[in-house]
């Protein structure tokens, strides 16, 4: 899910009734958290794999339809009552969590469940324990919590969150285990959104050194490395450097090198009805389309030169015209970015005349049915730039009023200083 300024992009699918909906995969899943409560802890183990393989399937409406406030208090409830270890409950809620993250989407059910609560005082709890604070359990609380939640963060939390993440986030080792735990910490602080203020100098300093270091020495897995951006872009959102700073780390050239590499790994070709939801090649639709909510990101704030953004538009097209309407997620974020674009007000027409956004639009109006999901915002690309070309036409009329008044004055106020003469 993205959002820009605080705007849910998919709110429709948010007002489907969840548990209404069942398929196979999610009737597998609905038994497993009862069979929780009568395992012991290594069967537990086994059983939260099973769920997590059955996740690994699921599309956004499965994922929604499982992440429900009686699934979570369910969790609670086994935690409160000793009846799974809470290095059990944190697998769990990871898992849960990543797959939630990694589709991008605000889950009501957490946020509405007793677990909720009783996860953020763990969190203030652990922090506050000083000489025995457990970093590893710290780290893992807030992990679970930004992954299941992505809307308003306290400030105390995200005083707690950010230096103890980040510094998970800076190992440098290289192994495979501490690569995962990089990218589970930069995951997490990926759903911090941009209306959320945060002190410039995790965001400004650290983050910026991570994404460095990876550029230098390619330390970072394909997730990490869109999270971090997403991380670093949503922190300076609102900073005027931010344009001068991703201009400095090459942003635009990392997005188009990453999302070309992860286009070479999907199957443009298949039918998205037709395609096996193999493992590897929906991990990474979903990290091209984190790359794509990025630069939705970039293109809603930015006002930087022409060129620019016509190499941003451009990328975005060419991963539109890849994905040929198979791969329905990957089609939408695209029409989605670039109709932020066609909005900015700072991006200027004839920059996406020069892209081919409008040609794209063109060629889509063209093909429109009813049962097309992607008319609409099709056609709003159209009315934002009708609406930016009335304003100009409006901004120019006024503007040429102005000089003309301003003329008649000095024309009359010449003409009384010689009749005074």
């Amino acid at each position: 899910m993205s959002r820009i300024n605080g705007v849910d992009h998919d709110e429709e699918e948010e007002e489907e009734e969840e548990e209404e909906f069942k398929t196979e995969l999610t009737e597998k899943f609905s038994k497993l958290p009862d069979e929780l409560e009568c395992c012991n802890e290594n069967d537990q183990k086994q059983n939260i794999e099973e769920m997590n393989g059955l996740m690994e399937e699921m599309d956004k409406k499965e994922l929604r339809s499982v992440s429900t406030i009686k699934n979570f208090d369910k969790i609670e409830i086994m935690i409160e009552k000793k009846k799974m270890p809470i290095e059990n409950a944190i697998l769990l809620m990871k898992r849960i969590g990543c797959w939630i993250a990694m589709n991008h989407m605000w889950i009501r059910g957490f946020e509405e469940s007793s677990l909720y609560k009783v996860l953020e005082k763990m969190i203030v709890d652990t922090e506050k324990k000083k000489e025995e604070k457990n970093e590893k359990l710290l780290v893992d609380l807030l992990e679970c919590y930004l992954m299941l939640y992505v809307n308003y963060i306290s400030e105390e939390l995200v005083v707690i969150c950010l230096p103890c993440l980040l510094k998970a986030a800076s190992n440098k080792e290289g192994n495979e285990e501490t690569q995962k735990e990089v990218e589970m910490a930069l995951l997490a602080l990926s759903r911090i959104n941009n209306w959320i203020k945060l002190p410039e100098e995790f965001v400004f300093n650290e983050i910026k050194e991570i994404i460095k270091y990876h550029q230098e020495c390619g330390n970072l897995t394909q997730l990490a490395y869109q999270c971090a951006w997403e991380f670093f872009i949503n922190g300076l959102y609102y900073e005027e450097k931010l344009e001068s700073v991703v201009d400095e780390l090459h942003f635009v050239r990392e997005a188009q090198s990453e999302m070309n590499e992860l286009k070479k790994c999907i199957d443009c070709e298949k039918k998205e009805h037709e395609k096996e939801k193999e493992r590897n090649e929906m991990k990474e639709e979903l990290i091209l389309i984190g790359w794509l909510e990025v630069l939705e990101i970039y293109l809603s704030s930015c006002n930087s030169r022409n060129e620019k953004i016509i190499e941003v538009v451009r990328s975005i097209i060419q991963v539109l015209r890849a994905v040929k309407d198979n791969h329905g997620d990957i089609y939408r974020q695209c029409i989605q970015s670039l109709g932020t674009a066609a909005r900015n007000r700072d991006i200027q027409i004839d920059g996406l005349l020069k892209s081919g956004a409008v040609d794209v639009f063109l060629e889509k109006v063209q093909q429109i049915t009813i049962e097309d999901s992607n008319a609409f915002s099709c056609l709003e690309f159209f009315v934002a730039l009708s609406r930016r070309l009335k304003r100009n036409t409006n901004d120019e009329i006024e503007e040429a009023k102005r000089k003309a008044a301003k003329t008649e004055f000095e024309v009359a106020a010449t003409t009384k200083v010689r009749k005074k003469e």
